[in-house]
């Protein structure tokens, strides 16, 4: 039997714990490690390469795009499957562009998870069902959010201030002004509504 081996690249050490307890109980897989920054998972691989990484899109130190990207130039065996809360196009067909064999999201269960693992290992792709129909009903767009920017966002179409929303996430004013700038720039629209507009359109948010 196969035994594949993993490394789970996340920022959040409860989401850590989560997947590899979910599992801990399968016997064709050896848990390699983890990492919660991009400096910590180019050093493992660096020292050890496993057939599959499972990795998030927003960390700390890099876009986890990019990262992919990165991996996969440096170390083209290694098997990379996003796994990720974010359900929005741009995200999914950014990390497949960038070398994903997978997406999967994170409320994904034990047997779609294994499912994704073992597909990806025969040389194909797998994409989650919810992962799957974004694709299929969302117009194309290459909008690349961060988790603070869409947090903002969310913020915004409920129609609060700059001063409501940095209470509301424990941000300064001035930065809340900023991204909302950074997000009309990025929609190219012109005022708020047209952005609420844009970003519903787009299934960002509801």
């Amino acid at each position: 039997m196969y035994e594949d081996k993993r490394f789970y690249f996340d920022d959040h050490y409860m989401v850590i714990e989560g997947i590899r307890s979910l599992l801990s109980d399968e016997k064709t897989i050896e848990w390699k490690g983890h990492a919660t920054n991009a400096g910590a998972c180019l050093a493992f691989l660096q020292r050890e390469q496993p057939d599959i990484v499972l990795m998030d899109i927003n960390l700390p130190d890099k876009n986890g795009i990019e990262l992919c990207k990165e991996v996969k130039e440096k170390y083209p065996s290694v098997f990379v499957i996003g796994l990720s809360t974010f359900n929005q196009k741009s995200f999914i067909q950014k990390m497949m562009d960038n070398g994903a064999s997978g997406y999967v999201l994170k409320n994904a269960t034990q047997e779609e998870l294994m499912q994704a693992i073992s597909t990806v290992l025969t040389g194909k792709t797998f994409l989650s069902f919810d992962a799957s129909q974004t694709l299929l009903k969302v117009k194309d767009n290459n909008i690349i959010l961060t988790r603070r920017e869409i947090e903002v966002l969310e913020l915004i179409a409920e129609g609060l201030t700059n001063n409501i929303i940095a209470a509301r996430l424990f941000i300064s004013s001035t930065t809340v002004d900023t991204h909302r700038k950074n997000l009309l720039t990025k929609f190219g629209v012109k005022n708020t509504a047209a952005l609420v507009r844009s970003a519903v359109q787009m299934q960002i948010i509801d």
